[in-house]
């Protein structure tokens, strides 16, 4: 009989405070059965197996971070939009580093659920880098671009790969400064 209270969405709860606390690349089953107060048998009557639960964690942190971008871009636009944007991923990235993992990867051409969640970030960011005016095909490489640029700054954050002395938090206003520029020269006429 399932333990009550079990669902696959408090599976993937916990999966994701397990993978924030180790590290995707240490998410098991175990560790989430555990959790759970169930044993793994007991697990599997809820779930598939480990890439699908990996598969849940992507679409529930790429949603998390569309809805934590969209809150944090809310009335602004240009320069202001793009250090919303930036300070939030970065934010979120290091506050939840495992589920975080999880969505970095595109979706498969087939997952409509996730497609969707992606399509909801993108348009989230595409929203908020609008008032650069950019070309359609150019907000493409500007969503790629803050990607790129929040992605490199929270894993080498995480990994601990800035050990120089001066300001980690001046380097990602500088990077925010460069993209500002690159944005505002790129402006269609």
């Amino acid at each position: 009989m399932a333990r009550v209270g079990l669902t696959p969405e408090r599976i993937i709860a916990e999966a994701a405070a397990v993978a924030d606390e180790v590290g995707l690349e240490r998410l098991t089953l175990a560790a989430v059965a555990q959790r759970c107060g169930v044993s793994l048998p007991g697990l599997y009557k809820h779930i598939d197996n480990l890439e699908a639960v990996k598969r849940e964690l992507a679409i529930v942190s790429v949603g998390e971070l569309a809805t934590a971008l969209a809150d944090a871009t809310a009335g602004l636009s240009g320069r202001d939009a793009l250090r919303a944007i930036c300070t939030a991923y970065r934010d979120y990235a290091r506050a939840r580093p495992g589920r975080y993992a999880a969505g970095i990867v595109a979706p498969d051409a087939d997952d409509d659920t996730y497609l969707a969640a992606a399509g909801r970030a993108y348009q989230v960011l595409t929203a908020a880098l609008r008032g650069y005016q950019l070309a359609e095909s150019d907000l493409v490489h500007a969503v790629r671009m803050v990607r790129t640029v929040c992605h490199g700054m929270v894993t080498l954050e995480i990994a601990g790969g800035f050990g120089l002395p001066e300001s980690v938090d001046d380097t990602f206003e500088r990077l925010q400064d460069a993209l500002h520029s690159q944005f505002s020269y790129q402006r269609t006429e």
